[in-house]
């Protein structure tokens, strides 16, 4: 998979700003997972909040900047090439890691071991 080297120094400094949602679900979750799960990770021109290689997993975090139509069209564009790369992209809101956390944890591990269990 390419990706765009100019924004990896982005990616690091936005590991040392994570959201409180974005390190709830890290420490309480993703950092503890059966597969290998990667913080603010570059994929082509893009940066994820989280993904997993071997699930081919990509998990975002929106809060409510990603409700105006501008970002809404620029999510849908991002998702289109992401899974045009053959990753799964699944998206929460942070209302959803703060008030759902068991219900979020376990759609992410049953779409890890899900896509784990495929043979290519």
């Amino acid at each position: 998979m390419e990706r765009n080297d100019k924004l990896i120094e982005n990616a690091r400094n936005l590991r040392k700003a994570m959201t409180k949602e974005e390190a709830h679900l890290w420490y309480q979750c993703l950092c503890r997972a059966k597969y290998r799960f990667r913080r603010q990770y570059v994929i082509g021109n893009y940066i994820v909040d989280f993904y997993c290689h071997q699930a081919k997993l990509v998990v975002e975090l929106d809060g409510s900047q990603h409700c105006t139509p501008e970002q809404l069209e620029y999510d849908k564009k991002r998702t289109e090439y992401l899974e045009a790369q053959g990753l799964r992209v699944i998206r929460f809101s942070n209302l959803d890691v703060l008030r759902r956390y068991r219900d979020v944890r376990e759609t992410i591990y049953q779409i890890m071991e899900a896509r784990t269990a495929q043979k290519p």
